[in-house]
């Protein structure tokens, strides 16, 4: 917590919500599906949104990556494998890797 604002009391602007944009129990599935305009619309007003589309789906990658193995998870990777970014193609191919090394019997390649 920050020294300087450690006792101030919660806000009620709304600006200030932590469900504001809907990502306080997204899914990062359901995240990783989102285009690029619906990116840009639902987090119109998120400092998120400064990173930019590519950056945010190569962040979801690296999480989706990391989670525990899930053939839901498997589906969406799969599904941007392709992607026209070749930075979001290189952490989709890493993810994959991961999903397969926790459950390798699940692939047929």
């Amino acid at each position: 917590m920050c020294p300087w604002n450690r006792f101030a009391p919660p806000s009620d602007e709304p600006d200030f919500q932590r469900v504001r944009h809907g990502l306080d129990d997204a899914d990062l599935v359901d995240l990783f599906g989102w285009t690029e305009a619906e990116f840009n619309t639902r987090l119109r007003g998120s400092a998120i949104r400064r990173i930019g589309y590519e950056r945010w789906s190569r962040n979801l990658a690296v999480g989706l990556g990391n989670a525990a193995h899930d053939p839901a998870i498997v589906a969406a990777l799969r599904a941007r494998a392709d992607d026209r970014s070749p930075l979001v193609r290189e952490h989709v191919g890493w993810a994959l890797a991961r999903q397969k090394g926790k459950n390798p019997l699940s692939y047929t390649e």
